[in-house]
């Protein structure tokens, strides 16, 4: 790992510096494994900040010379805020800069999710991967359970993976 990254909790404040992250990374990253179809209609979606994750204080991010490079998160409910399993946490949109990847920022993000969501109880932790994360989720532990459908608006789904991973 660049011994320059830093990780810290997001904020409120962060929320355009986020949005700018997720907008110029996800369409290159995800490009290589989602047909033009789907990506049209899933980016303006999944390419926007939710506020009230960046006031969890479990929603993170990475920063390298003082630029935002990643960001991911955790939380006890699933996505869409259900709460099936009280001791699963849910990992939450982990993206990582198209020009900073495999320089362990990811790696950076995971350590302080796995150990936030640990240090809270948590003794699993899942996630709705997208195809092109796969590799990394298994890298850092994940097993894969099979493929899903990511509901995001009626009408348009994401296909995703379903990973989890003890803690």
């Amino acid at each position: 790992m660049d011994k320059t990254v830093t990780v810290r909790p997001t904020t409120l404040a962060d929320l355009a510096e986020i949005d700018a992250l997720f907008a110029r990374a996800y369409p290159v990253l995800l490009k290589p494994d989602y047909p033009p179809s789907i990506l049209v209609t899933a980016l303006p979606l999944i390419s926007r900040a939710q506020p009230q994750l960046l006031a969890s204080g479990t929603f993170f991010f990475a920063v390298v010379y003082g630029l935002f490079v990643g960001a991911g998160a955790w939380t006890p409910g699933a996505p869409g805020g259900a709460l099936a399993d009280r001791n699963a946490g849910h990992v939450r949109h982990l993206v990582t800069d198209q020009n900073f990847t495999r320089r362990g920022i990811g790696r950076a993000l995971m350590a302080r999710v796995f150990k936030t969501a640990e240090a809270a109880g948590m003794t699993v932790l899942r996630c709705q991967s997208t195809r092109t994360a796969v590799p990394f989720y298994q890298a850092v532990g994940f097993r894969v359970l099979g493929e899903i459908t990511v509901p995001l608006r009626p009408g348009i789904d994401f296909p995703a993976v379903s990973m989890m991973r003890d803690l």
